[in-house]
């Protein structure tokens, strides 16, 4: 029986946890902050066992055995596991106004007493942060990352399992819309701006809608420019696709962004969706939405 392995990792504050909690709904085994040294044998006893699906968090706290993990991840592919790596991000802003909802102290907060220091000096919330990202980058290299800075547990509960349950394939595309008005997204590979399109939010029957909505796609498609901004981004991405699959990548997040992530860039992510969907895996998320990734 075939080993399907998901690494979660990323920032403190990100939402592992609840990353770690749709896992375990969707029927994996999961161990919450596994030292990197453990990795290894933990696979070779799952193996033993005949698991099939297993989920392991890894974060800062593995100090500084976390250099071991990309190699360790190499290996394990190498050896024909099914390993996939989600890395949850969120922006500083984000992250210390979770830290100062919940009064939790940052993992990195206290710093080694230095010749000179006070002990256990308290490290400022933004430097902690600013310091795990630092350590944390050769992680997020390679992974499909999901920026959780705006999205409810629900949201990333759904983003998660579509993501794991997505076909095996060289590439998986994830389209996304959002509104630029909220930030773009950091796990975007490309950005894509359509602010520039008309805009279906100036008429008044089609305000309440979104681009899934059938008289919405209808009144986008009368417009010379829509479909020219579509030719556009589809014949970039057809380009260079397949030397990004060469290059082993396993997830692209191509961000689509108007002004209030509703109607043309709603459109324009089901659209290419559709249109890049048989030749690869393609996922569609609408963030400022309900937050379904399908």
């Amino acid at each position: 029986m075939s080993l399907d392995l998901v690494l979660i990792t990323g920032m403190s504050g990100s939402g592992k946890s609840v990353a770690l909690h749709a896992l375990e709904d969707a029927g994996y085994y999961c161990v919450d902050n596994l030292p990197p040294e453990l990795l290894a044998p933990f696979v070779v006893l799952q193996q033993q066992q005949q698991a099939s699906k297993v989920a392991i968090a890894m974060d800062v706290r593995s100090g500084v055995s976390l250099p071991l993990v990309p190699q360790q991840l190499d290996s394990l592919r190498k050896q024909g596991i099914a390993l996939r790596s989600l890395f949850l991000d969120a922006t500083t802003d984000a992250l210390v106004r979770r830290y100062s909802e919940t009064r939790r102290r940052h993992p990195l907060s206290r710093q080694e007493p230095r010749s000179g220091d006070a002990p256990e000096q308290q490290r400022v919330l933004v430097q902690a942060i600013e310091l795990e990202r630092e350590l944390l980058a050769d992680l997020r290299d390679g992974a499909d990352v999901i920026d959780t800075s705006i999205i409810r547990p629900p949201q990333l509960q759904s983003y998660v399992k579509a993501l794991i349950s997505a076909p095996d394939s060289a590439l998986t595309l994830v389209f996304e819309s959002f509104a630029f008005k909220r930030g773009v997204p950091l796990d975007a590979d490309f950005v894509f701006d359509v602010r520039m399109l008309p805009n279906p939010h100036y008429v008044a029957g089609l305000r309440p809608l979104t681009g899934r909505d059938q008289p919405v796609a209808d009144w986008l498609r009368e417009h010379d420019d829509v479909a020219r901004m579509y030719g556009d981004i589809e014949q970039f991405l057809s380009r260079w696709l397949d030397a990004l699959a060469r290059d082993h990548r396993s997830y692209v997040t191509v961000a689509i962004g108007c002004t209030g992530g509703q109607h043309r860039s709603v459109f324009l992510v089901e659209q290419l969706a559709r249109g890049f969907g048989d030749r690869w895996a393609a996922l569609k998320r609408h963030r400022e939405l309900d937050g379904t990734l399908v």
